[in-house]
């Protein structure tokens, strides 16, 4: 029969070469385990780890005898002080009474072992898998399904928490299984089902429990009518479980064999497969699987195949249904939950009670910090109140200085602006000067020649007067241009922008600027270079106001670059730069000049009120200030760039509409 699965799957013959790597030889290790016991003379935890490792042995054997282990262990390991050794021997004394149907003391065992778990790890997830699968177990075993679905899921969450394997929980994907099935919920059964046998192959150190989500899955596959899957399942589980001599889950895979061949109506198979099942129960006392066997052997016979067959194995069944499902039994389960559900609402009751205390101090300290800021507010407001008083004359008399020192810089900006218009009209007022002069000499000369009688020369001296006369107008209308441009700019903003050519206001700013300073100082000359866009055209601002903007930044270019002069020698020229360009939606001007650079280490302070580099009582520090205003109050951006000692450069950057 082997064989032929194995030749049928070779998938499953594969799953099942792994599992070969288990050894044999149980007497000679049981042998080692009684010699390691006895060799534990002392009650320390080297006994305890003995006697637990016998329990172990005997888990899903003789579980009469792990119980008897696991208890010794217990009792010692409470006498010592040895948490680890009562985790262990409570998780070996659930096994051994599940498996014997005592679902009460199981259940208790379970209970126990979770309560141990809130005490000594109570902040390890991975701890509390075992205890919520151990109680998944025995609610499903006492169908009580959502419960037992809940503390199943429970386990793998804790699993998924821990960031352990995956792998080390595949009983648990496998129970799910099975509860999945018995709900007739079969697509999620065989998911479960399938991840517990997926998962099973990688957990070495559980393959004593391998069969389990072998006959899960061929559980699931039976109730989807896949009768050849599930019996080459349930074969597997065979082997596996006689592989690691489990003989409880042996039985339950026999029984789950027997089981199908009574539904193919395979008779005689399913009789004797189940009747080996059943003498296995009967020789370990596995009550539950006695009573599925019995029941399989029962309904068979029942068939007409032999009465008297029929009664003996249904007074089997209803013993061990007497032994397994009593009614005592079935009060002592619901004691110990109704107890359990008492235990975490008192948990529950004393958590919500430490916390109300809890909160209720907090709000008595709060209380008190109040009280005390209350008074800490109050006095300090005293005092406030007095420092106001003080601040807000400080405050008053800070502000009249800084409008006589904002006055004081418009004066100054006034001042240079004056002096440049001067030079401006100096030049067409000689011109109209000389031209009078030379003209009143050329009226003499052609009075003269007319009285000669030499008209033609008189009609030349004519002429050329004519012409002086039209430079005198032209100069003269030069010289009222600039007087009512200067009018014009120098008049009190209005506020309103207006469309302004900012060519011709950067250019004409720059040369009053430059004659400004060359009234003060005759000597001074500086190369001026100029790039304008001539696309730009006109675009919206406040013209007096950026024309300050633009005195400002020349009046430093050239102060700059004529401090620099006196120092850098005859082989320095000055020279400072203006150019404008349109860049998308906004229009770029800049103002460059070689003069000595701006030191790094004040360059963040420029535009700061009252910030300046030049000695004292030759500049207030609001230029540059008042400029960053405008241009801010204009939606534009003011920079600066400049390399100590080689040069500096002002970016003013303006919004075309």
């Amino acid at each position: 029969m082997l064989r032929i699965i194995l030749k049928k799957s070779p998938c499953i013959f594969i799953a099942l070469f792994m599992m070969l790597d288990l050894v044999f030889g149980q007497r000679a290790f049981l042998d080692g385990l009684e010699q390691k016991l006895s060799a534990a003379t002392k009650e320390d935890t080297s006994r305890v780890i003995a006697l637990n490792a016998l329990a172990n042995y005997y888990a899903y054997v003789q579980f009469d005898s792990s119980f008897f282990y696991a208890k010794l262990a217990n009792a010692l390991s409470e006498k010592i002080g040895y948490s680890s050794g009562r985790i262990l021997s409570y998780r070996i004394a659930f096994s051994a009474l599940n498996c014997q149907a005592n679902y009460p003391r199981a259940l208790e065992a379970a209970l126990n072992l979770k309560k141990i778990t809130d005490e000594i790890k109570k902040n390890d997830p991975s701890a509390y898998v075992v205890p919520s699968y151990f109680l998944g177990v025995v609610y499903r075993e006492m169908a009580d399904f959502p419960d037992a679905i809940f503390q199943l899921n429970q386990a793998i969450n804790f699993q998924k928490m821990s960031g352990k394997s995956m792998a080390e929980v595949f009983f648990a994907y496998s129970q799910l299984g099975i509860l999945y099935q018995l709900e007739n919920k079969l697509d999620s059964a065989l998911w479960y089902a399938q991840k517990g046998y997926e998962l099973g192959l990688d957990a070495k150190e559980f393959k004593q429990f391998y069969s389990l989500a072998l006959g899960a899955l061929g559980k699931v596959h039976e109730a989807l009518h896949d009768y050849k899957s599930a019996e080459e399942f349930y074969w597997l589980g065979i082997t596996q479980s006689q592989l690691v001599n489990n003989v409880y889950l042996l039985a339950r895979n026999y029984n789950n064999l027997a089981g199908l061949f009574a539904k193919t109506d395979q008779k005689d198979s399913c009789i004797y497969y189940a009747n080996i099942s059943l003498n296995i129960c009967q020789q370990h006392n596995f009550g539950e699987f006695a009573y599925d066997a019995s029941r399989i052997l029962t309904d068979i016979y029942g068939r007409g195949v032999n009465a008297d067959s029929t009664l003996k194995y249904m007074k089997i069944m209803v013993a061990a249904k007497d032994t397994v499902f009593s009614q005592a039994k079935g009060q002592q389960f619901q004691e110990l939950a109704f107890k359990e559900v008492q235990r975490l609402q008192k948990i529950n009751i004393d958590k919500e009670r430490s916390l109300n205390l809890v909160k209720l101090y907090i709000l008595l300290a709060a209380v008190c910090v109040f009280l005390l800021l209350a008074f800490i507010l109050y006095r300090n407001n005293r005092q406030k109140q007095k420092a106001k008083n003080k601040i807000e004359k400080a405050y008053a008399e800070l502000k009249s200085t800084q409008s006589q020192l904002i006055q004081s810089e418009k004066m100054a900006s006034l001042g240079e602006l004056t002096a440049g218009i001067a030079h401006e009209i100096q030049n067409p007022l000689n011109f109209v000067n000389n031209f009078s002069e030379v003209n009143t000499e050329l009226i003499d000369e052609a009075e003269s020649a007319i009285d000669e009688g030499k008209s033609k020369e008189a009609k030349e001296l004519l002429n050329s007067l004519r012409n002086n006369q039209i430079k005198i107008n032209e100069h003269g209308k030069r010289a009222d241009t600039i007087v009512k441009g200067m009018l014009q700019h120098s008049r009190i903003s209005t506020g309103q922008k207006e469309p302004t050519d900012v060519n011709a206001l950067a250019d004409e700013y720059l040369r009053l600027s430059y004659h400004g300073l060359r009234a003060k100082d005759k000597s001074f000359n500086a190369k001026l270079n100029t790039d304008f866009d001539a696309s730009i055209g006109s675009i919206n601002i406040i013209p007096q106001d950026i024309g300050r903007v633009l005195l400002n930044l020349y009046n430093n270019a050239f102060y700059a670059v004529s401090e620099k002069k006196k120092s850098a020698g005859a082989g320095y020229e000055p020279a400072v730069s203006v150019s404008t360009k349109k860049i998308g939606d906004k229009v770029e001007l800049k103002v460059k000049d070689n003069g000595s650079g701006i030191s790094q280490k004040v360059i963040d302070k420029i535009f700061q009120p009252f910030f300046t580099t030049k000695p004292t009582g030759q500049g207030t520090g609001l230029g540059l200030s008042l400029s960053y205003d405008i241009v801010k109050a204009h939606g534009g951006e003011i920079a600066t760039n400049t390399k100590e000692g080689e040069y500096t450069e002002f970016t003013v950057q303006l919004p075309i509409s």
